[in-house]
């Protein structure tokens, strides 16, 4: 099959191009970031995917499937530069996808998706609705990319398309949210609160993604890993140290005495968990993750000393 990446050059999407090279897919890719070294096999353009040059790919490639990875999760992104290149970006995926004969489109979303709060549900379903914009408004446009990407699934009924929400991905390349969050020697938490927290490793992330093409999968889907942990039993694990601070005064740390930096929304998720149901995606696939937590956190440990 051939099959477009935008967003290619991320971490987790390398390691989805190589999956699917392996199975005997044409893969190719999009970014605005290079990938110097890529292998033999894999054909990467270097162009914004809201630019027109980004449409002749499609035009000219005319790909099977596309899944689409060009979204910014990480934060330190200023708002208004996420919301052009994570909405509109994605809104030119579909358009393209819908033009050009794409028989399948695959977004790739955050289980942050649902939000952390109080009064949330322990287990969300993919019907939950979206409470991140309220609890978390610095992620509203990784919502409105996750909305609109669903929406495509009755706008557009001749595309499969495919929503997965993935859950946090930890691993050797020390990337992701959660990987950012961890890698300094201190973590902040916030004094009397201790949330499950839900991840998988990478090469599971990546597997899900590309067993989601293989099955032909329609609809929205949510996709986890082992049982989720207490955030203070990760933290030691990771071979971090915990540093509670009471929530008054948390803001005020966030980027300073060795803290990572985060926005003030995130404070919700160092309160309340965000744990999602993955039931519904194991049972269309099989899915079977291959790591369980303890050795997802070994790998992430090893590469973070």
């Amino acid at each position: 099959m051939k099959v477009l990446i935008p967003g290619i050059t991320g971490r987790l999407a390398r390691l989805v191009a190589r999956k699917l090279l392996d199975g005997g897919h044409e893969v190719h890719g999009i970014d605005r970031r290079p990938w110097p070294d890529p292998p033999k096999g894999i054909e990467v353009v270097q162009v914004d995917i809201r630019k027109r040059a980004a449409e002749d790919v499609f035009r000219t490639l005319r790909p099977e499937a596309v899944i689409h990875m060009a979204t910014v999760t990480h934060l330190t992104v200023r708002n208004e530069d996420r919301y052009r290149i994570n909405l509109y970006g994605t809104r030119a995926v579909f358009d393209h996808c819908h033009h050009y004969g794409a028989k399948r489109c695959i977004f790739v979303g955050r289980h942050t998706y649902y939000g952390a709060a109080a009064d949330s549900s322990l287990y969300h379903g993919e019907e939950d609705p979206p409470m991140a914009m309220t609890t978390f408004p610095e992620l509203s446009d990784l919502v409105a990319a996750d909305l609109y990407a669903g929406s495509a699934l009755w706008r557009y009924p001749e595309l499969d398309t495919c929503v997965l929400r993935l859950c946090y991905t930890l691993g050797p390349s020390l990337s992701g949210t959660l990987a950012t969050f961890l890698r300094g020697r201190h973590v902040p938490t916030v004094l009397g609160f201790d949330p499950l927290y839900q991840f998988m490793h990478e090469e599971d992330a990546a597997d899900a993604i590309a067993v989601a093409l293989e099955k032909q999968l329609r609809g929205v889907y949510n996709v986890a890993g082992p049982q989720p942990m207490p955030l203070s039993m990760l933290i030691r694990q990771a071979g971090r140290t915990a540093v509670p601070v009471p929530e008054l005064l948390l803001k005020l740390v966030f980027g300073r005495f060795g803290l990572p930096q985060l926005p003030p929304g995130a404070v919700a998720h160092l309160k309340y968990p965000v744990v999602v149901d993955d039931s519904s995606f194991r049972a269309k696939t099989g899915f079977q993750h291959r790591f369980d937590e303890d050795a997802t956190i070994a790998d992430f440990r090893r590469a973070a000393g």
